[in-house]
């Protein structure tokens, strides 16, 4: 009797409520807080990659990882376009000086990869380029894990059919249209030369000391709290106690009073 297959993350089960959601992700941040003060107090080096096709909820992803802990500590990488300084440089000079330090998480949205998917899909880097770095990256990313990097790489991937709904979201909501770009519109209709820029870098890149992680992004609440799930996994930490928390007394006014001081006031509006 043949074993029954798992169905990847996000494919399984009914769409979480925003209620279940917001309960499951306040569980994970107070972890996140645990990872974090223990990367700190071990000295630790993580790099976490996200790639994925324009609309598969990267950048929705990150702002669920960071938005109760430290930018200090979580800094999230977004490059512009290279200058024209940067295109002479050798190709990974541009990502290195962002590699964390000891006590950092560094997360790269879109990182060294784009040569493998946008640069070489859009033309912005001729084919002999893309297979050298593809041939290359292995080594690259090996050199990382032996300076004690942790490094976790992640690809979401989302259906043509909910991509195009959320580009198509974005179209009318002042809100998202910055998330257009004319690049975006170009890339949608490229979309199998993406699939085959992709399964190509699965293929030469998925090491296994820097393995690739797929996780399915059509319900983006589901996605997020697999993803951090998953992350919380693979960097073991523990717990630091700390001493429980007592405010202090507030000195006494010794005689202060607010100054008579015509302040600009924000406009009670609401």
């Amino acid at each position: 009797m043949s074993k029954k297959k798992d169905k990847p993350d996000g494919e399984a089960g009914k769409k979480l409520s925003g209620t279940a959601y917001e309960r499951e992700l306040e569980k994970l941040h107070v972890e996140l807080v645990k990872l974090q003060e223990w990367v700190v107090a071990k000295g630790l080096k993580v790099c976490i990659v996200f790639e994925g096709r324009d609309g598969a909820g990267k950048g929705g992803t990150i702002k669920a990882i960071t938005e109760r802990v430290s930018p200090r500590v979580f800094r999230v990488v977004a490059l512009p376009s290279p200058t024209e300084r940067e295109k002479t440089q050798m190709y990974a000079q541009r990502y290195i000086p962002h590699f964390p330090a000891a006590g950092e998480v560094v997360i790269f949205d879109r990182s060294w990869y784009n040569r493998a998917g946008v640069e070489r899909v859009m033309g912005f880097c001729t084919e002999q380029q893309a297979r050298r770095f593809l041939e290359i990256v292995p080594a690259f990313e090996k050199m990382m894990i032996e300076s004690g990097i942790i490094l976790l790489k992640y690809w979401l991937e989302v259906s043509p059919e909910e991509q195009t709904r959320r580009l198509t979201q974005r179209i009318d909501d002042g809100r998202k249209i910055w998330k257009l770009s004319p690049m975006d519109l170009k890339s949608y209709s490229r979309w199998y030369d993406y699939s085959r820029a992709r399964d190509e870098m699965f293929e030469k890149t998925d090491s296994s000391w820097a393995p690739w992680f797929v996780a399915q992004s059509n319900d983006k609440k589901r996605v997020r709290l697999n993803i951090i799930t998953h992350l919380l996994s693979k960097v073991p930490y523990e717990e630091i106690k700390r001493p429980r928390v007592v405010l202090p007394k507030r000195q006494k006014p010794g005689g202060y009073k607010e100054p008579d001081y015509p302040y600009k006031f924000v406009p009670a509006v609401f």
